[in-house]
């Protein structure tokens, strides 16, 4: 790892709000910029043509990997669910921020630990690596080995990350709105105060803890899944330890087998089934750090649970109908399954029919295919976004779904992703039959 990934986290409020400036500032340059090249080209540029510009994306890219917390957490959100939307080469440069964090110096790391354990707490270990092994979007890990030789992975909390996930969420709101890209008709509100409220669960290590725990009932008896323990007497607020679980990142199953690749994905997806449909409750965060692969046991390591959440009933309702009215192919129903869910929106429906009917076409004459779904099987995607083309240019039918909705989809469409990038071939309408017509939700765990 290089030494010039560290970077002092800004934790106070100023220096968080001055990045920030010093992003909007870079964004609206490189706008200018481009503005200028193409004017000169005889091109009549449009504002989202000057914004959303690979130097745009490499400017916000490194910037948040620098800030960390929610505003770097929110462009992951961006570059997981915007795969199919934003151009290629975009979608590339936004993707690095899935893994391209910055580590804290390790005066601020001891900082932290002091907080959390005391002034003596390297006499807890007979090793702690100070390079982290993993640095995401709220924290880094470490592996130690206690005296007693067991081998911990530690997730350390970045400070000042919980303090400012507010102001970082309505600074990134800001961004967007100044952009011009966001209607001003279009309510963000509700989504934007479901977010900071997920972020704000996800810096509580203890909580994580618990929704660890959960998963580790949940999951007993799948032999598909290993879970690490979290270890209660090193565990705080803003310190998460627990056993460390080898493990190779998930991607490197694309070198393995096609029966491997369809194996291993095929207990993903049934985990998010069961998720959605049996457990209700799911964990919504699909990033593909959160999977690693070990391929002498063939299981798949679950990580990070800070996101996992209850569904509610009536959303688990309106996926069971949405799928339902897709496996009948039943166009009316599957038109009145969207609304209910929150895909669309009665006026975007009465406005776009057409367009949507089209959609609706392509999507189930796809999906419906006879045999092995093939994931790596994209020329659909073409067809939807031309049949799209008139809904996105009609700014007054854009909708936000629900929060519950989009974070349900986040992890399904995250899985299907991930599913995309390993060429997974999958009996998806028998799984899809199997779970939607069996499962009845568990209201224990689901209350829980």
């Amino acid at each position: 790892m290089n030494g010039s990934r560290y970077s002092k986290v800004p934790s106070a409020r100023l220096s968080r709000l001055a990045s920030f400036g010093q992003l909007a500032g870079g964004i609206a340059g490189g706008m200018i910029a481009e503005g200028v090249r193409r004017l000169a080209d005889g091109q009549r540029p449009r504002l989202s043509d000057l914004l959303l510009t690979p130097g745009n994306a490499l400017r916000v890219t490194e910037q948040l990997s620098r800030l960390r917390g929610a505003a770097m957490k929110l462009g992951q959100m961006i570059s997981m669910d915007a795969g199919d939307v934003l151009p290629g080469e975009l979608t590339a440069i936004l993707a690095r921020l899935r893994d391209a964090a910055h580590f804290m110096p390790p005066a601020q790391l001891n900082r932290v630990l002091v907080e959390a354990w005391g002034a003596g707490w390297r006499s807890r270990f007979v090793q702690f690596e100070t390079t982290p092994i993993a640095a995401a979007s709220i924290g880094q890990v470490h592996r130690a080995t206690l005296a007693d030789g067991r081998v911990l992975a530690i997730k350390v909390q970045y400070p000042g990350v919980a303090a400012s996930i507010d102001a970082d969420v309505d600074n990134v709101a800001s961004l967007l709105r100044l952009s011009g890209l966001l209607p001003d008709a279009l309510e963000i509100a509700p989504l934007l105060g479901e977010a900071k409220r997920q972020l704000h669960e996800e810096a509580d290590y203890r909580r994580e803890a618990v929704q660890m725990r959960r998963y580790r009932d949940m999951l007993a008896d799948d032999l598909a899944f290993v879970l690490p323990t979290p270890i209660d007497d090193l565990c705080g607020e803003r310190v998460l330890a627990m056993d460390f679980v080898p493990g190779q990142p998930i991607e490197t199953l694309q070198g393995a087998s096609q029966d491997t690749r369809d194996t291993a994905m095929s207990a993903l997806f049934g985990l998010m089934l069961r998720e959605l449909f049996e457990f209700g409750y799911m964990q919504t965060d699909p990033n593909f750090a959160n999977y690693r692969w070990q391929p002498d046991t063939g299981r798949i390591v679950l990580l990070d649970f800070g996101a996992a959440r209850p569904v509610p009933s009536d959303t688990v309702e309106a996926y069971r109908r949405l799928m339902r009215a897709g496996l009948s192919g039943d166009h009316d129903a599957l038109r009145a399954a969207l609304i209910t869910v929150g895909f669309i929106a009665p006026n975007t429906l009465q406005r776009h029919r057409q367009a949507i009917d089209d959609m609706i076409t392509v999507l189930m004459g796809h999906l419906g295919k006879p045999g092995l779904f093939d994931f790596a099987d994209r020329s659909f995607v073409d067809q939807i976004r031309h049949h799209a083309e008139s809904i996105a240019a009609d700014r007054g039918a854009w909708h936000v779904p629900p929060t519950d909705t989009l974070f349900v989809q986040r992890k399904i469409s995250g899985t299907a992703l991930l599913a995309v990038r390993m060429q997974t071939r999958l009996p998806l309408l028998e799984m899809i039959t199997s779970i939607v017509r069996n499962a009845v939700p568990d209201a224990h765990v689901a209350d829980g």
